[in-house]
């Protein structure tokens, strides 16, 4: 067995609050095929700016959390081709979709996603020299954001860093259409969390390292960086 595989090989804690998992699992499933389309439109910008502000280097163990269609993933493979990625998401069908793309165009990666749910993940302690995660806290109740930031301090090793993607509130226009948006399907939009994450990460000892706020078309994104 490979340091991947021993990585990713323990068997998954059960009995987790449901909130709103389920639907976000189906949802999700169901709209594989198409999200990749409000990444192009919306999401790619941050990842860039997400990639350029946490020092990830080649040969790096590198975990990102809730991977969506794969696009972030993508990048993060590309950067580490001599390091270790591992992907994972709630929807299996998204985590299906993210390594078969990313092992068609990356073959000769160590590439492995898988479906795993963020809040309580099958990892060992120290595990990762960096853990990435775009917009997956906006689907959290703030119980479950506390016990997501704490898996992430958990499974990552000393000085290792976590870098997050939020959804921006720095836009009234944008914050009003949102929060309508996340009323009609919370399971898909969530709601806007981005103000309160920067304190949620320090109460889980984590050092904040870089702060940006990122715009494209009108969608506004932050990216934070962190230490453990």
């Amino acid at each position: 067995m490979n340091r991947l595989e021993e990585t990713v090989s323990a068997p998954p804690v059960y009995g987790l609050p449901a909130t709103l998992a389920g639907r976000t699992r189906r949802v999700y499933d169901r709209l594989a095929a198409v999200y990749p389309v409000s990444t192009m439109l919306f999401h790619s910008r941050a990842h860039r700016c997400a990639l350029g502000a946490s020092g990830i280097r080649d040969g790096m163990r590198v975990l990102e959390v809730a991977t969506g269609s794969g696009e972030m993933f993508r990048r993060l493979v590309r950067a580490n081709r001599s390091g270790s990625t591992i992907g994972v998401d709630l929807s299996p069908n998204m985590a299906a979709r993210t390594q078969r793309t990313a092992r068609q165009k990356f073959p000769g990666a160590s590439a492995h996603c898988q479906a795993v749910d963020a809040r309580r993940m099958p990892f060992r302690d120290d595990s990762f020299d960096a853990i990435f995660c775009c917009y997956l806290l906006e689907l959290l109740s703030s119980e479950d954001i506390v016990s997501t930031l704490s898996e992430f301090r958990r499974i990552l090793r000393n000085n290792g860093q976590l870098t997050l993607v939020l959804i921006g509130q720095n836009t009234a226009l944008f914050n009003s259409i949102y929060r309508v948006l996340g009323k009609v399907a919370p399971a898909f939009w969530g709601r806007q969390v981005e103000q309160r994450v920067p304190d949620l990460i320090e109460s889980v000892r984590f050092d904040i390292l870089e702060d940006r706020m990122v715009r494209q078309t009108f969608y506004p994104s932050r990216v934070l960086v962190a230490r453990k």
